[in-house]
């Protein structure tokens, strides 16, 4: 089968690779028939996380189930399927409080589970995916989704999940005033999350006018260019002197931090969900003198999945707007090659 390789910073490759097979009797084999970029497939693109050798990439995908190992209960053969961006048991007791990110037994897409068996990465044609009741989010009642809700659907994967993530620990409710640093997939997806929340006023920091554009779609009140000291002097214009009650930090780089807090009001709340990338240190002074309460981290996507595929197969929402191109499977370079240079705000990958 084809798969998408990184060798090292800006070297992808799509590559021969041998077809997943069954290796332990709670696996299943998934035929992949949407995949994608990730903005934090980037940091090992642009060298600036640490380099982990030659390996298969991608942690977000879709697809059909094709085979099942004797002891998976909950899938069947045929089923369309959600797989959150990293693999977890379902039954110890992280996962059993829904914190699925830090299971016992996690596996990552791209990697080698707790017995030694390599996992395929998502960017390719199938998976192997250990602990498959654990981990797959069956899809009732859809088998053959149209273009628009295969987008939507792989968004719950990873970047949808995380933006609602971001809200949820920034405590995003009902008359509540919201600003999104980052204007990226989860940043945009951050949007509609405290749309969907109920959330009253909502500042996306942008500078660019495609990101806008969608973020005012998705639910966006208010677009705030600047940044530093004069992009919070606008928000507290936009909020009638004060800064706001949650906000929401999507890139994870001290810049993003600093603004974050920067932006939040005394005794406001900020959800963070950028991958760190060096260098972001919570200031425990400033958050003990202005009782800023501060959440978030990896978002358990398998957690939250139910709640958000309800209202993506109801027509409520739809975050797959966030893919702005699609390319085949082949043309993944390129793929990384239109993220890293901006050209485009998420790329939808097809086998």
């Amino acid at each position: 089968m084809r798969a998408t390789i990184i060798h090292g910073p800006g070297d992808i490759k799509v590559e021969d690779r041998n077809y997943p097979t069954i290796k332990r009797p709670t696996d299943a084999i998934v035929k992949v028939t949407a995949s994608c970029v990730c903005g934090s497939d980037l940091w090992p693109y642009r060298g600036i996380s640490k380099n982990r050798g030659t390996r298969a990439i991608g942690h977000e995908f879709v697809g059909v189930v094709e085979e099942i190992g004797p002891e998976v209960k909950d899938l069947a053969v045929g089923d369309f399927v959600i797989a959150p961006f990293v693999d977890s048991c379902g039954a110890c007791p992280q996962c059993l409080n829904g914190v699925t990110v830090a299971c016992d037994h996690l596996t990552s897409w791209g990697g080698d589970d707790e017995f030694g068996h390599y996992v395929e990465g998502a960017q390719g044609e199938a998976v192997r995916v250990p602990q498959a009741d654990g981990t797959l989010r069956r899809v009732d009642g859809v088998t053959h989704p149209d273009k628009e809700l295969t987008a939507s659907l792989l968004t719950l994967s990873d970047v949808m999940s995380t933006g609602h993530h971001a809200a949820v620990s920034a405590q995003v409710g009902p008359g509540r005033t919201v600003v999104v640093v980052g204007d990226g997939a989860v940043g945009l997806c951050g949007v509609l999350a405290a749309k969907r929340l109920g959330a009253e006023r909502i500042i996306a920091m942008s500078r660019h006018e495609d990101r806008q554009a969608l973020a005012r779609e998705f639910g966006a009140t208010d677009i705030v260019a600047e940044r530093g000291d004069v992009g919070v002097a606008k928000v507290r214009e936009l909020l009638g002197g004060v800064l706001a009650d949650s906000v929401l930090e999507c890139v994870g780089t001290k810049e993003s931090m600093e603004q974050a807090l920067a932006s939040t009001r005394p005794g406001g709340n900020l959800g963070f969900v950028g991958v760190p990338t060096g260098g972001a240190e919570l200031p425990i002074g400033l958050l003990f003198s202005k009782n800023i309460t501060v959440g978030g981290g990896m978002a358990p996507a398998h957690t939250y999945i139910p709640e958000l595929l309800a209202d993506v197969l109801a027509g409520k929402i739809n975050p797959g707007k966030v893919f702005d191109v699609e390319m085949h499977l082949e043309e993944a370079a390129e793929a990384y090659k239109a993220m890293d240079e901006r050209r485009a705000i998420k790329v939808l990958l097809k086998p």
